[in-house]
C-alpha cells in the first residue's frame, strides 16, 4: 500500500490538504472510501483506519475538515458550527472530496462511500442523507431527533457505545429512523464500550482520563475489532450489489 499527500480544492478555491491511499491488491469494486476525522482533526489514528480500510483493497482519501483560510482555532470553530447546522462550507468540502475521487485516475472509482467517527460520524451521516454516497458507516456521532431528516440516506452500517452518556443512545434513535424509512442498515449497541471506541489516540487525556468523562472516550480493541468485520462485511455486500 502507498500513501500519500494530496490537495482537494474546494470551491472557495482553497486547496485542502489530505492523504490519498491506493492499496496494494484492488478489491475490485471500484469504490472508493472518504475518512472523516473526529473532533482531534487530521491526525495519525485517521491514518491509521483509513491504512486498514486501503489494506482491504479501497482507494481511501482522507482529509483535514479543519483546513481552511484563517487562522486555526477559527477554522476549527466554522467546521463545528457546520456540525451542528447540517450545512455550510464543510459539507462544500465533503462534495469536493467525492468528486476527487471520482476524476483522479490512480484507481478507477464509480461508487463513494463514507466513514466517520465522532464529529466526523454526524457529518458522514447528514452528507449521506444528501443521495450522492453509495454506502456510508457513522459511528458515535450525533444523530438528528427526526427520521424525516436522513429521508434519501444510503444503506449505513455504523456503531455506538452504551456507556457515552451523551450519545449513547444515539444508535438506538438511528436504527429507529433507518427502519421507519426503510433503509438497509446494521446498526450496533455496545453494552461495554464507550465513545471513540474505535479511536485509538496515543495521548494522556485520551489514554488515561476518559473514564472521568461523561463520554467515557476509550479505545476498545475487541469492539473496535467487531465493527471493522461488520463494516467490511456490509461494505462488500452493498457495494458488490
Amino acid at each position: 500500500m502507498s500513501a500519500q499527500d494530496t490537495h482537494v480544492t474546494v470551491p472557495n478555491g482553497h486547496r485542502m490538504r489530505a492523504r490519498w491511499f491506493l492499496p496494494e491488491r484492488p478489491n475490485g469494486l471500484n469504490a472508493a472510501v472518504i475518512v472523516i476525522h473526529d473532533i482531534f482533526g487530521f491526525s495519525d489514528d485517521q491514518a491509521r483506519i483509513a491504512q486498514r480500510l486501503a489494506d482491504n483493497g479501497y482507494p481511501v482519501l482522507a482529509p483535514d475538515l479543519y483546513d481552511r483560510p484563517g487562522a486555526k482555532s477559527l477554522c476549527v470553530v466554522r467546521t463545528l458550527r457546520d456540525h451542528e447546522a447540517g450545512h455550510g462550507d464543510a459539507f462544500d468540502q465533503l462534495d469536493a472530496c467525492r468528486q476527487w475521487v471520482l476524476e483522479q485516475t490512480d484507481q478507477p472509482v464509480t461508487k463513494v462511500a463514507m466513514m466517520g467517527f465522532c464529529m466526523g460520524g454526524r457529518f458522514a451521516l447528514l452528507y449521506a442523507a444528501r443521495g450522492t454516497l453509495q454506502v456510508v458507516a457513522p459511528f458515535y456521532g450525533g444523530v438528528p431527533r427526526k427520521a424525516r431528516a436522513l429521508t434519501g440516506i444510503c444503506p449505513v452500517v455504523g456503531g455506538w457505545g452504551k456507556k457515552d452518556l451523551i450519545y449513547g443512545h444515539h444508535g438506538e434513535r438511528l436504527a429507529g429512523h433507518l427502519t421507519e424509512l426503510g433503509v438497509e442498515h446494521d446498526i450496533q449497541t455496545y453494552p461495554n464500550a464507550g465513545h471513540s471506541y474505535m479511536n485509538d489516540h496515543q495521548t494522556f487525556l485520551f489514554k488515561r482520563m476518559a473514564d472521568y468523562s461523561p463520554l467515557r472516550a476509550k479505545y476498545d480493541p475487541d469492539t473496535a475489532e467487531d465493527s471493522w468485520r461488520r463494516v467490511l462485511a456490509f461494505f462488500e455486500k452493498t457495494l458488490s450489489a
